[in-house]
């Protein structure tokens, strides 16, 4: 079994997600897909957030209507005939029974403290992943949809929001083991707090961390971070034309890049795998024939 993560680029065009079908439809083994938001729509549900802050009704509720018809149109494009109804229903469903009403919250309670705006606020921003997931569970034949805060779970330690990694060990096992489904499809980032259910996430590209933990929790036999670049290069290729693809690099030397700003791939996705010794593929959607990065 193996785990693969899609970014919101590769996600984020009918186009893109023909080559996520492709790629996922021809691995010969169990995989676990973990998708993050298309690209975008994660802002966009932060912008719906400040508009219904200041009483815009008029502008968020024309961000919520061209957010579903960008789902819609996607729908239309790459789900199978049979399955298009269901899952746009499904999709008109997260956004006019979910995302309006929580953004409505936001706009006519004018006496909502920081903390529970923040509640209100992770709760729109997962909706992004929820909504490509659906559709990516329902373009791939016999795929059967997850509900990641169900088994990712985070706890407060301090100040912070972190992983709650015990409990997530033991759901995540509870969720995935003994299954024979070819197919799982997760959404990346978001998660929930284990003692109380609300919504959290694990930080902007956090969907690189979900796939880390599960395929380390599952012992998966590879992790792959499906990306828009064909892997680490020794220097930045959108300024150095002469910049070199390196092929293959230890956990530690793809922490000290990452730490330093590569933005490949999150810096916490390392150390789940480094310590289970699961290798990592990063590769590229558009270019799937280059041979990637590989981290050992």
């Amino acid at each position: 079994m193996k785990v693969l993560k899609f970014g919101g680029t590769s996600v984020g065009s009918i186009e893109s997600l023909l080559l996520v079908k492709e790629i996922v439809e021809a691995c010969e083994e169990q995989v676990i897909v973990v998708v993050s938001a298309m690209s975008g729509v994660t802002n966009e549900l932060l912008a719906i957030v400040d508009e219904a802050l200041k009483h815009r009704h008029a502008d968020y509720t024309s961000r919520l209507h061209k957010l579903l018809k960008r789902h819609q149109s996607t729908i239309e494009a790459v789900v199978p005939r049979e399955a298009q109804f269901q899952c746009s229903n499904a999709v008109e469903s997260f956004v006019n029974d979910n995302l309006q009403p929580l953004a409505e919250m936001l706009d006519v309670n004018t006496q909502l403290d920081g903390s529970m705006v923040e509640i209100i606020r992770n709760a729109v921003v997962c909706h992004g992943e929820v909504l490509s997931s659906a559709i990516v569970s329902c373009m791939i034949a016999g795929a059967e949809p997850h509900f990641a805060p169900n088994f990712i779970k985070t706890c407060i330690t301090g100040d912070a929001m972190v992983l709650d990694w015990k409990n997530t060990e033991e759901l995540v096992k509870k969720e995935f083991v003994g299954s024979t489904v070819p197919v799982h499809v997760v959404q990346g980032f978001i998660a929930s707090d284990f003692a109380t259910g609300m919504k959290t996430t694990l930080g902007r590209g956090g969907s690189d961390y979900t796939a880390a933990i599960i395929a380390a929790v599952l012992g998966a036999r590879q992790l792959e971070i499906w990306t828009d670049v064909d892997g680490f290069y020794d220097s930045d290729p959108r300024t150095n034309d002469q910049a070199k693809l390196i092929p293959e690099m230890t956990y530690e030397q793809a922490q000290k890049l990452c730490d330093a700003g590569a933005k490949v791939i999150y810096p916490p996705t390392i150390a789940p795998v480094a310590v289970r010794h699961i290798p990592v593929l990063v590769k590229n959607t558009f270019n799937a024939s280059a041979p990637g990065t590989l981290i050992n």
